[in-house]
């Protein structure tokens, strides 16, 4: 089976977690007899085709123009994507193999959405995270139109994959997705990344720059938005030194921070936190083994992948109760929960782990161990590659195998030659949804100044 991977960012380009997510995967699918291309966005220091070690093949595309504004920049890594992958698809029709569309999130579904209906080929949809549960409701114009996306792609997709149990509810709640559509499977984390030596001396020496000997160090990862909880930790900052005065603060994230550093200052809380900047792979790794506490406060989460990635370094674990967090961290089995956006709750969780350092230990055991059982990826891999199967199967009897232009069913090569796809591909004359020079999909230019000004 072919799968082709649809996702606006992939490393080395890292945005969010839908990148790390569709890497890991799609090795771990490589691994197992999937042929695996990745379409997505080029980025500098990474050529536009290549083929991994692991065999995965990635096509970086490039913008055609120069984007008004982050939807219409969307629209236009689209359009590039629809145009290489007819290239692919048009080398490939003639062998007929399997291949499935597989989009993540509402920033591939315009590509999907016109290659499902021209090739009349299945599209399997993942949503990682809902504009609704982001904002906490639709509250703009962008905001609803990311959210009318979100439901197109999963009424277009053949079925659609969640992480969590909260999330297979959320697109059942907001998008009135049934629930037999929709399957549920964990994000996984590749645990020898956090496997390295490492001496004391060496760990000694690294935390020396962090904090004093006598401090524990209590670390936040995150992006610098609401829906992170940054806030929350800041506000428990307060009770927490109340009765543990040896504390420091690591906040380890990118985008902008001013005005956390303005309440840092007003609090008086400037010699105990430290703001790193975005860290990635083996600094973060470091990180995650200095820190004595691992916190995650989200006020909305649909997984909480950097749990898993704290537990794998060996980190006690701290989170909210919000969405997926509570599937990802167990209450005193393998984790300490609070209750989401309550700083209180949270003082009292972090406090309780460094007053209780055997039990801390008792809970990271358990973590590490549920690594193994739930969240590895070579498992992961097992139960998506069951959702390709259950789609191809039941695409191979419907009626749509009667249109298809994949050679599956008897008269397609003149199917395809009435639908003039191959000289659509080469010519590649792609439309462009309709927009004022100078505006945006949402708004016409004389308007955005009044958008601005809002």
């Amino acid at each position: 089976m072919r799968v082709m991977m649809l996702s606006w960012e992939y490393p080395p380009r890292i945005v969010g977690g839908i990148s790390p997510h569709v890497h890991e995967l799609s090795q771990e699918l490589q691994k197992k007899g999937i042929e695996v291309h990745v379409v997505t966005k080029a980025t500098p220091n990474a050529p536009d085709e290549e083929i991994e070690p692991s065999g995965v093949q990635v096509h970086r595309v490039h913008l055609e123009g120069t984007p008004n504004d982050f939807l219409h920049e969307i629209q236009l890594l689209n359009l590039a994507t629809e145009k290489r992958v007819r290239n692919l698809l048009e080398d490939w029709r003639p062998g007929g193999q399997p291949t499935l569309f597989h989009a993540h999130d509402w920033l591939s579904l315009d590509a999907a959405r016109e290659l499902k209906y021209d090739y009349k080929l299945p599209i399997v949809a993942t949503i990682h995270a809902t504009e609704t549960g982001r904002h906490g409701g639709i509250f703009n114009n962008t905001s609803r139109y990311i959210h009318e996306q979100e439901y197109w792609l999963t009424y277009e997709a053949w079925r659609v994959i969640v992480c969590s149990q909260f999330m297979r509810e959320e697109v059942g709640r907001i998008f009135n997705t049934p629930a037999d559509k929709v399957d549920v499977i964990f994000n996984g984390v590749n645990a020898e990344k956090f496997e390295f030596d490492w001496s004391d001396t060496e760990r000694a020496a690294h935390r020396a720059k962090l904090a004093l000997p006598e401090e524990n160090i209590v670390m936040f990862v995150g992006r610098f938005v609401r829906e992170k909880g940054i806030q929350v930790l800041l506000n428990a900052a307060g009770a927490i030194l109340a009765q543990k005065p040896n504390t420091k603060f690591l906040i380890v994230g990118g985008g902008n921070r001013d005005k956390l550093e303005e309440f840092v200052d007003w609090a008086g809380l400037s010699d105990k936190v430290l703001f790193t900047g975005f860290m990635a792979n083996r600094s973060l790794h470091m990180l995650y083994r200095c820190a004595d506490v691992a916190v995650f406060p989200s006020l909305y989460e649909p997984f909480g992948i950097v749990a898993l990635e704290a537990m794998a370094a060996d980190a006690a674990v701290v989170a909210s109760d919000a969405g997926g967090l509570q599937e990802v961290v167990l209450h005193d089995k393998t984790g300490t929960s609070c209750f989401a956006n309550n700083a209180e709750s949270l003082a009292w969780a972090v406090l309780r782990v460094l007053d209780d350092p055997a039990r801390a230990k008792k809970l990271k055991i358990a973590a590490r161990e549920r690594l193994t059982s739930d969240f590895d990826w070579s498992g992961l891999a097992d139960q998506t590659i069951e959702v390709y199967d259950r789609v191809w199967n039941e695409f191979m009897s419907s009626y749509w195998v009667e249109d298809t232009l994949w050679p599956v069913s008897p008269g397609a090569e003149e199917r395809a030659t009435t639908k003039r796809i191959r000289e659509k591909a080469e010519a590649a004359t792609l439309i462009e949804r309709p927009m004022p020079a100078g505006g945006s999909i949402l708004h016409k230019p004389e308007e955005l100044e009044e958008v601005e000004a809002v």
